[in-house]
């Protein structure tokens, strides 16, 4: 979840000091309030990569340096924190550093944002701190450094544990570097780790997928990360699917490659709490990522990143000298945001809750919405029981088609 899209959307000029509306801190400090931490760097571009990152040949010094960029986040924090309420600003229960490749910037480097999120919002007592990191920029001493630092968890970008499927997907780590990070990570302190898979690269085949599942649980993680392979478009990857070079992926391999991922993990001890994410137990679910599902408010800082306080959504300048510039003019580095009405806040709980195991309040539809929901009973989309109990919860077939789910309930 902690993905900033190089495509923001559209939306109001917003104040140059930063400053949100008086609505926005109605409920402030009562909503999960959490902080992310966009790092842009990284050491080259996946080829399926849509996110708002830059290698070092894209950037120019300034705030495309990793020096000029930590000054520039230390502002934005700071300007945020005053934002909130100085004083009276929440601290923050979780922190999701990510990218980007956080791991480039090493042990130090990554103890000094959480240093910067400390000093400006602060951190509640039994915080959750995630960062992001790819296996091949990690070590035994990057984890230990962390650790003292006061990160509590590893998310490691797997993708696959097939040789051949790395290289499609341009990944530079060999098969077994995410599994031995993984066990660097756990001799280091760290009770929580988590690995991201990424199915239905071209070239993948049902063995592929479970000689990394295999790897995974060999691992012995705590969290699984699933997603299905997007070719978005801009990428290297849209290119070459539309050169011929590789085929599109198929929707009825992705539902088969869904089933097995869950059934292997479900086999195993896993339990799915999101459509895309499994934990071993309660307590190795992602609660920051829980806080965007839920609804909660965050402070996303860094380039291009979002955020949302109270039903207002912003984003950041994309490019990082930009960002840095407006931050040293002492502005804000906002470049848009919108003010949510109740009927997108409706919808966006439809959409978001729905893909929690603990499913979507009844009380969120209208008229038609319920009425669809009494058919996606029918369909064996949405479980009878829990409808009854004033929920609408999604049923295994359901989670494969929970997209278009959604849409039949809002209507």
């Amino acid at each position: 979840m902690g993905v900033v899209s190089a495509h923001p959307p559209t939306g109001e000029t917003p104040p140059r000091d930063g400053t949100l509306p008086a609505e926005a801190f109605e409920g402030l400090g009562e909503r999960p309030f959490g902080v992310y931490v966009h790092v842009p760097f990284c050491a080259t571009r996946c080829g399926y990569c849509d996110f708002n990152t830059y290698t070092a040949d894209e950037l120019d010094g300034g705030g495309g340096s990793t020096g000029g960029w930590l000054r520039a986040l230390r502002r934005e924090l700071q300007l945020g924190a005053r934002v909130l309420g100085g004083e009276a600003a929440p601290r923050a229960g979780t922190v999701f550093v990510g990218g980007g490749t956080p791991s480039l910037l090493g042990g130090e480097g990554l103890a000094e944002v959480l240093e910067a999120v400390r000093d400006s919002f602060g951190l509640a007592p039994g915080a959750e701190v995630t960062t992001e990191a790819n296996p091949e920029s990690t070590s035994p001493e990057l984890f230990e450094r962390i650790r003292r630092a006061g990160y509590t968890r590893v998310s490691l970008g797997m993708q696959s544990a097939a040789e051949h499927v790395l290289r499609v997907l341009d990944r530079r780590h060999t098969p077994g570097r995410a599994v031995a990070a993984a066990g660097e990570a756990r001799t280091a302190g760290f009770d929580h780790v988590s690995l991201d898979l990424i199915y239905g690269t071209p070239g993948e085949s049902t063995r592929d997928l479970r000689t990394t599942l295999d790897a995974v649980l060999e691992a012995g993680v705590d969290h699984v990360s699933a997603y299905s392979l997007i070719v978005e478009e801009g990428t290297a990857l849209a290119r070459r699917v539309r050169k011929g070079e590789l085929p599109e992926p198929d929707e009825d391999v992705l539902a088969e490659d869904y089933e097995l991922i869950d059934g292997t993990l479900s086999e195993a001890g896993f339990r799915w709490y999101e459509v895309s994410n499994w934990a071993a137990r309660p307590e190795g679910r992602c609660e920051h990522n829980l806080g965007y599902w839920r609804g909660g408010d965050w402070w996303g800082a860094g380039p291009g990143a979002h955020s949302h306080v109270g039903g207002v959504r912003w984003w950041n300048l994309k490019y990082p000298a930009r960002y840095a510039a407006a931050l040293d003019e002492g502005i804000s580095p906002a470049a848009g945001r919108e003010v949510l009405t109740c009927e997108d806040r409706r919808i966006e709980r439809i959409m978001l809750e729905l893909r929690l195991d603990s499913g979507l309040p009844v009380d969120v539809l209208d008229s038609t919405g319920l009425s669809e929901a009494r058919r996606a009973v029918e369909d064996g989309l949405l479980r009878q029981d829990a409808l009854r109990a004033g929920r609408c919860v999604l049923t295994d077939r359901g989670r494969l088609l929970a997209d278009g789910v959604v849409r039949r309930l809002i209507g």
